[in-house]
């Protein structure tokens, strides 16, 4: 290389080399693992396209996204998580004036070591989803000026499949939505109509995604079921549903009257023990009516209960960010659906370190869990800046809408389904990353470069 040549050509080959890497690393969990990381929800998942009916909280469209990578073991699926996620990386650091390969490289070899990241993209599951479409909503909404046609397209198509993929990223991209209309007044010009209109149309087109993927399949023109069964299991965790039976069961007849007293102290163990009330009464089909009407019932029944019991539900999912919940060998229909339909790939899923209970992630937590505490705590510090000084500039805005669906996973995931640490990491790396794009922004904004503030395609 001549020593007068650009510094971008000097840097081109080091940067695409430290990308590719990043490409790899970001699913090494799945290689050392030697097959597709696996929840206890994957089952669910994959036997959509074979079974051909609708079954509480799986998304038809995820269970596609899965069939269409079988025959590679699934690590087509693996490979699109990872390429997706670094072109969302690239096109964020893009827009915001930090576009440089080795940054982006940085940065994402950052996240992986410290967040979730890695274990997400290396999951048969829709978490990672979550996160990026995050992402690819606010640069569709925020930044539509500085993309190409093309980008605009992807990223639209992109988030109305994420959406599709699970009701709750589904509920924090709408209320994201619904927020920048109501706050539109107050944010010009750093939104607009028509860029909040595109990302409006993309939720939209998620939900008529979903519906016509559902009808597909099993001939239903219909949402995925499963809403009152799983707000009814929070309910029952917080005392209210004991308290509603204990008080109508000698007007009302219900089929759980019976069994007041012996209610498990979990939603996790009345939906999904073996030998739990629920299987008894017939599961979702033969309660899903049942649980409803008192999950109906107890809102004004108990109003303030209710009130009291879904901020704290909030404020308990918000703290929830541990790595790892649900990766581990107790995972027992997923691994039916796979002997199932997947016979093949059978010994292969057998032998992977999962199944042999290899995986621990006590370590891998003390770093992530404090690590995403600070990020989320030092969203509050930049928002708090942007309203001493009055403004808000891109990295604001970025990190007020992070917070904001933060704010909606936790009480969507907490209050419908009850906290878990799984819904928490899964939006917590993108904490993380605001707060690594602030620190680059300062950086560069000490040594300012033509190619940082190069426009977007």
């Amino acid at each position: 290389m001549p020593a007068g040549a650009p510094a971008a050509s000097r840097w081109a080959l080091p940067g695409f080399l430290a990308v590719a890497a990043v490409a790899v690393l970001l699913i090494t969990p799945a290689i050392w693992n030697g097959y597709p990381l696996l929840q206890y929800d994957t089952g669910g998942y994959l036997a959509r396209w074979y079974e051909g009916y609708l079954v509480p909280s799986r998304s038809t469209v995820y269970g596609l996204y899965l069939h269409f990578g079988e025959r590679s073991y699934f690590w087509l699926n693996l490979a699109f998580q990872s390429v997706v996620t670094l072109w969302v990386l690239h096109l964020t650091l893009r827009v915001l004036g930090l576009a440089r390969p080795l940054r982006l490289a940085r940065i994402a070899l950052i996240l992986i070591l410290t967040t979730a990241l890695p274990w997400l993209a290396s999951m048969l599951i829709t978490d990672i989803f979550a996160g990026l479409a995050v992402l690819t909503l606010f640069l569709l909404v925020a930044h539509g000026d500085r993309l190409s046609r093309t980008e605009k397209i992807a990223l639209f198509a992109f988030t109305a499949f994420a959406a599709a993929t699970h009701s709750a990223t589904f509920g924090v991209l709408f209320g994201l939505c619904v927020a920048g209309w109501v706050l539109l007044p107050w944010l010009r010009p750093r939104l607009t109509a028509s860029g909040l209109m595109q990302g409006s149309v993309a939720v939209a087109v998620s939900a008529a995604l979903l519906v016509a993927a559902n009808y597909a399949l099993s001939g239903q023109l219909a949402w995925t079921p499963g809403g009152p069964g799983v707000t009814f299991g929070r309910m029952m965790q917080d005392g209210i549903v004991a308290r509603y039976l204990n008080d109508h069961c000698d007007t009302i007849k219900l089929k759980l009257c019976p069994y007041r007293n012996q209610l498990p102290a979990t939603a996790d163990e009345f939906l999904w023990a073996n030998d739990s009330i629920f299987n008894k009464l017939g599961r979702f089909e033969g309660m899903d009516e049942e649980m409803g009407f008192i999950a109906a019932q107890s809102l004004t029944a108990y109003p303030l209960w209710q009130i009291e019991a879904a901020l704290m539900a909030t404020a308990t999912q918000l703290h929830m960010v541990g790595t790892g919940e649900g990766t581990n060998g107790w995972i027992p229909h997923t691994y039916g659906i796979i002997e199932r339909y997947l016979p093949t790939q059978t010994a292969a899923m057998r032998a992977a370190h999962q199944q042999h209970w290899d995986i621990n992630f006590t370590p891998i937590n003390w770093v992530h869990v404090p690590v995403a505490l600070v990020s989320m705590l030092l969203l509050v510090v930049l928002l708090g800046r942007a309203l001493w000084r009055r403004r808000l500039d891109d990295i604001d805005l970025l990190a007020a809408t992070v917070a904001l669906a933060l704010l909606g996973n936790a009480f969507l995931c907490g209050v419908i389904s009850g906290p878990h640490d799984r819904y928490g990491a899964r939006m917590a790396w993108i904490a993380v990353l605001v707060v690594l794009i602030a620190i680059e922004r300062f950086r560069a904004g000490k040594t300012p470069s033509a190619k940082d503030r190069e426009p977007a395609p």
